[in-house]
């Protein structure tokens, strides 16, 4: 099994070439293979070489982790001690921590004996960490291409069809816009410098690209920047993962898209889903407003009950199970857990709660673990979050962290005034005293390299 459709291609914009993917790839696994046993690691820029270092290894039966560049010297010495990776592939210009020698670029590990990971395990993806302790989510090869097939099967990925790089491929729905188009032998335009930059449109409009994937704050931007799809003929299809999108938002691309004769998608998914589990028609998402669709093919929902009963009836709350082929093997918190083998047989207790209606279509409600308390009550964050968006007072994003018997709410877009009316309208909408609701101003609200709110980060200030 091979994630290169027959034509697959990849555009490198910085180089100003178009990649023999089978010939890079090909040099790139003899590299590979000559590496000491264990887990690799590869430290992905949004470049050719990390792009073909991935597919090198995943093609050679080497696992592989993807790791964010970005990360700092000492975290990163930290996981590879953990790991005992056989390289660290584009490390970094320091030191290479006990036991690597450095060697082309690269930290070699000096003993060429490690743990052997599991032949199933393709990638380790760290989990985003926003509600807690991150992980290493453990994905086998066919968690990966069933998904990458499922995926381009419900959003009609061709061969003509073109993607430019949004996300960090360290981020799964940027891993997964990768794999899901190359599967299909469709194109991908490699642009670094992402959706911020006035030549990522540029080359959107050069190459002809027809699907752009985004998360909820690449939409707010391009809200704010009066986004539209109509100046750009070849684009049919928006994505949207990565949290939840405010329903106005949602409504207001839908109209756009269909202006433009074309779709948004929006998508529902994890990292331990290799990474996308639902997927929202765009014909029926005006029909269905909040849904994010029926399972892909080959997976299924249900409900579990309190009692650890699963049910598929509609409208029953709980929390949101996944049956599917792209369910990770499990979690590995260091170098004997990589070769462990699939430990959760396809079942994903997602940590979501929401409920299904009766054509099977999930609309999910919140997070079990994203609960705050105020005077004691207890209250969805993932809700006081959506209720914030909606005063109208002005705010263009908003994070809600727990803290002791009250919520401390960061918001953005609003003049520190405003903070003290959005309390007053928490406090009368939830009958609760408005002092229960610290709500502070930020010039910006920290975001991950995914896109995603710094939970953590945020916390820390509180």
């Amino acid at each position: 099994m091979t994630l290169l459709g027959d034509s697959a291609r990849i555009v490198d914009l910085v180089a100003g070439r178009t990649l023999d993917l089978t010939g890079e790839v090909a040099k790139a696994a003899e590299e590979v293979a000559a590496l000491p046993e264990g887990v690799l690691f590869v430290r992905t820029a949004m470049d050719a070489p990390g792009l073909i270092r991935y597919l090198a290894a995943f093609e050679s039966c080497r696992a592989v982790a993807l790791i964010d560049p970005a990360l700092n010297e000492e975290s990163l010495a930290r996981l590879v001690a953990r790991f005992r990776p056989g390289a660290v592939l584009a490390a970094p210009g320091c030191e290479p921590p006990p036991g690597y020698l450095r060697k082309d670029g690269h930290w070699v590990r000096g003993e060429t004996d490690g743990v052997r990971p599991h032949p199933d395990l393709a990638v380790l993806l760290a989990t985003s960490g926003s509600t807690g302790k991150p992980h290493f989510a453990r994905l086998s090869r066919n968690a990966l291409l069933s998904n990458a097939h499922a995926i381009g099967e419900v959003l009609r990925i061709g061969a003509d069809d073109v993607a430019p790089t949004v996300l960090p491929l360290h981020y799964s729905y940027g891993l997964s816009v990768l794999n899901s188009h190359l599967v299909r032998g469709a194109t991908v335009v490699l642009q670094p410098d992402g959706i911020h930059a006035p030549g990522f449109w540029d080359a959107v409009t050069e190459h002809r690209c027809t699907s752009l994937a985004a998360v909820p704050y690449h939409y707010e931007m391009l809200w704010r920047q009066e986004f539209d799809p109509a100046h750009f003929p070849a684009l049919h299809t928006l994505t949207q993962a990565g949290g939840r999108l405010r329903p106005e938002l949602v409504t207001e691309f839908d109209t756009r898209m269909r202006a433009a004769g074309g779709g948004l998608f929006v998508m529902y998914g994890q990292t331990e889903a290799a990474p996308r589990m639902a997927t929202m028609p765009a014909d029926r998402l005006a029909e269905k407003p909040g849904s994010v669709g029926p399972a892909l093919p080959g997976g299924e929902f249900a409900i579990r009950h309190n009692d650890g009963s699963e049910t598929t009836h509609p409208k029953i709350t709980g929390e949101v199970i996944y049956h599917g082929p792209n369910v990770m093997m499990g979690y590995a918190e260091d170098a004997h857990d990589l070769a462990k083998g699939d430990e959760l047989d396809g079942v994903l207790a997602t940590g979501d709660l929401g409920y299904l209606d009766e054509e099977g279509f999930l609309f999910v409600t919140g997070r079990l673990k994203r609960i705050g308390q105020v005077f004691g009550n207890r209250i969805s964050l993932d809700d006081l979050e959506q209720a914030v968006l909606a005063t109208g007072l002005g705010v263009r994003m908003v994070a809600a962290v727990p803290a002791g018997d009250k919520i401390v709410l960061f918001t953005e877009g609003v003049a520190a005034d405003v903070c003290k009316e959005i309390s007053r309208a928490l406090a009368e909408r939830l009958h609760l005293h408005s002092s229960g609701f610290d709500v502070r101003a930020l010039d910006a609200v920290p975001l991950q390299t995914s896109g995603k709110i710094d939970y953590p980060a945020l916390s820390e200030l509180v």
